[in-house]
């Protein structure tokens, strides 16, 4: 099992591939609200490919973590990451996918504190 240093990492280059900057200490928050799902080879990606998966994206995280209400948004903004991570990219880690998610809707503040 990789350290959370080793799983942080691979996940960061991920970003750094698709030249996204990231805010590092929200990135930190959004791998740590992960907990141990991080080490889990299927736990730790995103499939788009499967409706159930990107369903429980939507209440888990959208709709659970972030507060935000069901809407047709969310299905968007899914569709959004999904594309910009790459149709063929079947890697999608989560901890990448539920940060742009964040920084798409502007729900920062619920990983760190966000100046006014």
């Amino acid at each position: 099992m990789a350290t959370y240093e080793e799983a942080f990492a691979t996940f960061t280059k991920e970003l750094d591939a698709l030249g996204i900057h990231y805010h590092e200490d929200m990135y930190h928050a959004i791998v740590k609200h992960l907990g141990p799902s991080i080490h889990d080879n299927d736990a730790s990606k995103v499939a788009c490919s499967d409706p159930s998966e990107l369903e429980t994206v939507k209440n888990s995280f959208l709709i659970g973590k972030l507060g935000m209400e069901d809407s047709p948004r969310l299905d968007e903004v899914i569709q959004e990451v999904c594309h910009a991570l790459g149709e063929s990219n079947r890697n999608k880690h989560r901890a990448t996918f539920y940060y742009l998610l964040t920084a798409i809707l502007g729900k920062e503040s619920i990983f760190i504190e966000v100046e006014e």
